[in-house]
Parts: C-alpha cells; sequence; structure tokens
C-alpha cells in the first residue's frame, strides 16, 4: 500500500524554524522526485520545493529561496523540508509528492502556522 505520511507541523513564532518530514511506504522511494507543496486558506496549493531522485538536484520557489532547504534520504525512505526565518505568510498546510512519470502520489499534509 502506498503511503506519504507528513509530520513535523505546529505552531511557530516569526523568526523560529520548524522541519517536517515525509515517510514513504509502498514504493520504491528513490525512483521518484519528492516535492513539498502548501495550500493556505483560500489559495492555491503551489510548489515549495523539489528535489530529483537521485542526484540531488533541487528547486525552490523564490519566496522560500534561501529560507528553506529540502533533502531526502533515500535509505530511510524519507524526505524533509528544513524551514527556517518562517514568516506568517508560510503559514499553509504543508503537502509531501512524489512523482515518477504517470505515478504521482500525495500524503495529507501537515499544518504549520506562525504566528505571535
Amino acid at each position: 500500500q502506498v503511503q506519504l505520511v507528513e509530520s513535523g507541523g505546529g505552531l511557530v513564532q516569526p523568526g523560529g524554524s520548524l522541519r517536517l518530514s515525509c515517510a514513504a511506504s509502498g514504493f520504491t522511494f528513490s525512483r521518484y522526485a519528492l516535492s513539498w507543496y502548501r495550500q493556505a486558506p483560500g489559495k492555491e496549493r503551489e510548489l515549495v520545493a523539489a528535489v530529483a531522485g537521485v542526484g540531488g538536484r533541487t528547486n525552490y520557489a523564490g519566496s522560500v529561496k534561501g529560507r528553506f532547504t529540502i533533502s531526502r534520504d533515500n535509505a530511510k525512505n524519507t524526505g524533509y523540508l528544513q524551514m527556517n526565518s518562517l514568516k506568517p505568510e508560510d503559514t499553509s498546510v504543508y503537502y509531501c509528492n512524489a512523482k515518477s512519470g504517470f505515478m504521482d502520489y500525495w500524503g495529507k499534509g501537515t499544518l504549520v502556522t506562525v504566528s505571535s
């Protein structure tokens, strides 16, 4: 059974940090590109960051570049999103996505709230 399970969300003050994790199972994780998306209330889902299956090539949205870092540990079937210098506008549900060709898997999301 294919699963992507996000964890690590929560409430954090502006300027703080969080690390999200995405645990994958049921498929060959290393063959899939891993991405993090987010969706704030009333807004469309947007790509935050992506990393290739092998080789580590990364891509970031302009709004998070320099503050967020995406990584993966293929041996542990886990992806990560390190988020630093968080801003209130980063408040969203964050989703993990694994994609290879026509295969496209999503987690259920984890809520990140940035507020004082």
